[in-house]
């Protein structure tokens, strides 16, 4: 099988992840695999994304997105969650460091079957064994039903779940987000943190600016912004899933939990977003 490399933003993703390791000393979120995982390139990914400090902001998102699933996800655990689905895995390290292995957690990573081979030879460059209860569910969303990939691999699908979506929802469109969301909410007491952003109109004009260049970069790299929500329609949206217990945070509360910020020191203003949700059974 042809091996497909990680997308730009999965290796941003991980990028970020083992930048904040060394810039922060993994303050927020601690991966010790994010560099190995990068490969041969990881140094020069790694100086580029910190030479400008502009990028911090981004980076402790990326941080605190990944913190915020994985307590999330260890609340879940302890209430008896024994599943843990990883969609569009990419570069993730979560299986690598799985803290709840002991207590029965399984672990499916669902991604497309080529880049799942770039990451099974990426393990075996760096000397990493398989982790234990790590499940790799080739799925190809382009063509694939996420569930029956899951099933196929071994997913329980009458048992409780918990999904991690992160990086992802911006470049869908809105069928594939709302196909994605009926698959999660079909599973019993299903839990999902995912990430996503505000719509471009929502910014300051000058802010706008910077991040139309942005948008304008991904789309040049084949990733383009396909989906934004506000807050409320992205409640909305879950809501109508079933998932209707959740907690969104943005930039400001991010700082707060995280960075020791004060509730009231950063005004609210258009921002990144990670939310939890969860099907009331």
């Amino acid at each position: 099988m042809l091996e497909r490399q990680p997308s730009r933003t999965a290796l941003g993703a991980a990028g970020y992840r083992a930048a904040h390791q060394m810039l922060e000393d993994g303050a927020v979120f601690r991966d010790p695999f994010a560099h190995a995982m990068l490969g041969p390139a990881a140094d020069a990914i790694i100086a580029g994304l910190s030479a400008d400090p502009g990028q911090a902001p981004i980076r402790l998102f990326m941080a605190a997105r990944s913190r915020f699933a994985e307590d999330q996800l260890a609340a879940a655990v302890a209430r008896g969650v024994r599943q843990a689905v990883v969609l569009g895995a990419g570069l993730d390290t979560f299986a690598l460091r799985n803290p709840h292995v002991g207590l029965g957690l399984k672990v499916f990573e669902a991604d497309h079957p080529e880049t799942q081979a770039w990451k099974r030879r990426r393990l075996a460059e760096t000397g990493l064994p398989l982790p234990a209860g790590l499940t790799f569910a080739a799925v190809d969303f382009e063509r694939e039903n996420l569930g029956q990939g899951l099933a196929a691999a071994g997913f329980a699908t009458a048992q409780p779940a918990f999904f991690i979506w992160l990086g992802v929802v911006p470049y869908l469109g809105r069928a594939a987000i709302t196909a994605t969301l009926e698959e999660i909410a079909r599973v019993p007491q299903a839990e999902v943190v995912l990430d996503y952003s505000e719509p471009l109109e929502n910014y300051p004009p000058a802010l706008r600016a910077e991040m139309e260049v942005v948008a304008a970069w991904a789309a040049t790299m084949g990733e383009p912004w396909l989906s934004h929500f506000d807050r409320a329609e992205m409640s909305q949206l879950l809501s109508a899933h079933g998932l209707g217990e959740q907690e969104d945070l943005g930039l400001a509360e991010i700082g707060v939990r995280y960075l020791g910020a004060a509730p009231d020191a950063a005004p609210r203003a258009p921002t990144p977003h990670v939310v939890w949700a969860r099907r009331a059974d």
